[in-house]
């Protein structure tokens, strides 16, 4: 999924960290503990409805401002349809509207353009009707027209996929493992402690323990993300050709390592909001498959 994953899932860490301190400060205050806790144990059905809860109400939370935080993080300059500052800016938008309707949405993205060196693209939002398509200077200073389109035709795929919304559903599925993984193991350790200790502890376990098991998740939601990237450039072939589209991928490849020393767009928590993918990180934690394999499989079709 072009750009963002990393992103989301970082958002997803944050939003449920505040929401378990949240939470222990309010149970703390009004000394309500958690319905899941039992004399001697864990109730674990109660427990598994409260990590529901949490887990899927992260991450819808990461979902709904997903697209607030990218324009903020990204720097993005949004086009207005009726205010052109430049026939780039145009030319950009006509882009996006046409294979918006050739893609069959209802309506057309917000577009925007951020100002990066970086040869890269994203799209991201809660919805189609609330979505975003921002491309880089640097993409648009460095391809040609046909490869523009390509990059455009994958991320309006992405839109149309309804990618979004299908990832915070199984972020939403990691969470309520999480949380329910989380307080098992924190509930065990602090069994280990002096009876004085134990609610300290245990709550310092659970943070502790939720980053860990998230950074996990985002394993299973990284292959997914991997596996709808081919989806993605399959869309993005059908929309503006398929060898508009390989281009695309080619020129990716041709300008995959150019950056600028004070570009900082090439942070590791927003590298999965793009359509390219250089981290040298392990493969698993990779959100996009190998540009080559990519181009191969769509010459494949």
């Amino acid at each position: 999924m072009g750009k963002r994953v990393l992103f989301f899932v970082l958002t997803n860490i944050l939003v449920m960290t505040t929401i378990v301190i949240v939470w222990s400060i309010i149970t703390s205050i009004f000394d309500i503990g958690p319905s899941y806790r039992a004399d001697g144990g864990i109730n674990y059905p109660s427990l598994m409805a409260f990590s529901i809860i949490v887990g899927f109400t992260g991450s819808f939370i990461s979902l709904a401002i997903s697209r607030w935080m990218a324009k903020m993080m990204m720097k993005v300059k949004i086009i207005h349809p009726n205010n052109f500052t430049s026939e780039q800016e145009r030319a950009v938008y006509e882009k996006v509207e046409r294979l918006s309707r050739a893609a069959g949405l209802r309506h057309t993205p917000e577009v925007g353009i951020y100002p990066s060196y970086e040869v890269n693209a994203f799209a991201t939002g809660p919805s189609k009707k609330r979505s975003l398509v921002a491309v880089s200077q640097g993409l648009l200073d460095s391809m040609d027209d046909d490869a523009v389109e390509g990059v455009i035709a994958h991320e309006v795929a992405h839109v149309a996929n309804g990618d979004m919304v299908t990832m915070t559903l199984l972020q939403g599925i990691i969470n309520t493992f999480v949380v329910f993984l989380s307080r098992i193991a924190a509930t065990i350790v602090s069994r280990f402690v002096r009876s004085e200790l134990q609610w300290i502890v245990q709550f310092a376990c659970i943070i502790i323990f939720q980053i860990l098991f998230s950074i996990l998740g985002s394993l299973v939601v990284n292959a997914y993300s991997r596996h709808r990237e081919y989806h993605a450039d399959r869309g993005g072939a059908d929309l503006a050709g398929r060898d508009k589209m390989a281009h695309a991928l080619r020129s990716l490849k041709a300008y995959i390592n150019r950056s600028e020393a004070d570009d900082h767009t090439n942070d590791a928590a927003i590298q999965t909001m793009k359509i390219s993918n250089k981290s040298s990180f392990l493969n698993a934690f990779s959100s996009h498959p190998p540009l080559e394999e990519r181009i191969a499989k769509l010459e494949q079709r």
